[in-house]
């Protein structure tokens, strides 16, 4: 049986119902496409673009922004840049369909993209409690800021990560969540609220919760915050939509594409 671009959009948005407001949408292409192959990635980049084109797929699914921006409109100001030129043309010369799929995995219950990230890192065998924009993991025999984090790195496979507070501190409830969802107003409350000792997060405002963990430190608090980075924290759960797919749709080859780090430590 043929599937649509229009097939597989509907088989992601379903699960969480009709969003009011939302950047998901085909950004290049037509919903009525014949789908020869889905690649899926965190980001459009040129690379993945392309290594999804040499896979004879023709329909990208990404979870961040096509060009360099949450919100649609942003690229208006790009359209006589070179890169832009240049990834524009690379979409029409390989007929590719792109569309973003970002907030609806965010309103999955639970949250696809956080769902991803527990089970990349093994956390899926201990008790959780999901909240809509994050999950609390209790550890049973509790284990060292220090071991938590090198075993994100192992898991993840990342050079490093960010660790604010004590490195030596026990932890036994953890909070997690991913992306840009590390902000003060979130996970501050989170803390006493839920009574944490540690949150792993993707990324954040430096001058929030940082500020507010050192301040905390410094009173003697026992709290600490991992950052992963964005894409570390995000991509397992896209690796997930993938394998979701790849399910619902068999006869259909579906690509998982990962996107290498792209900040170098010096």
């Amino acid at each position: 049986m043929d599937v649509t671009v229009q097939d597989v959009i509907r088989s992601l948005e379903e699960p969480a119902g009709v969003l009011e407001s939302t950047v998901d949408k085909i950004i290049c292409g037509r919903s009525h496409e014949l789908v020869q192959g889905i690649a899926v990635s965190f980001s459009a980049t040129y690379e993945a673009l392309n290594r999804a084109a040499e896979l004879g797929a023709n329909l990208f699914i990404t979870h961040e922004g096509l060009f360099y921006s949450h919100h649609e409109g942003a690229h208006e100001m790009l359209k006589s840049d070179p890169v832009y030129q240049a990834k524009q043309a690379l979409i029409e010369a390989r007929h590719l369909t792109v569309y973003r799929f970002h907030d609806y995995p965010h309103r999955y219950t639970p949250d696809e993209i956080t769902l991803g990230l527990i089970e990349a890192i093994g956390y899926d065998r201990y008790a959780i409690r999901h909240l809509s924009s994050a999950s609390i993991i209790h550890l049973p025999s509790g284990q060292t800021v220090r071991q938590i984090t090198e075993h994100l790195k192992a898991k993840l496979q990342l050079s490093h990560v960010r660790v604010i507070g004590n490195m030596d501190m026990i932890c036994d409830r953890i909070g997690i969540t991913v992306g840009y969802r590390g902000g003060g107003p979130h996970l501050i409350p989170m803390y006493e609220n839920e009574q944490l000792q540690l949150i792993i997060a993707g990324e954040g405002p430096e001058w929030e919760t940082p500020e507010y963990i050192r301040d905390a430190s410094a009173l003697g608090g026992s709290k600490s915050l991992i950052l992963t980075g964005h894409a570390a924290s995000e991509e397992p759960g896209m690796r997930r939509a993938a394998d979701r797919i790849r399910q619902q749709f068999p006869n259909v080859p579906v690509h998982f594409i990962p996107v290498a780090p792209i900040f170098q430590v010096v």
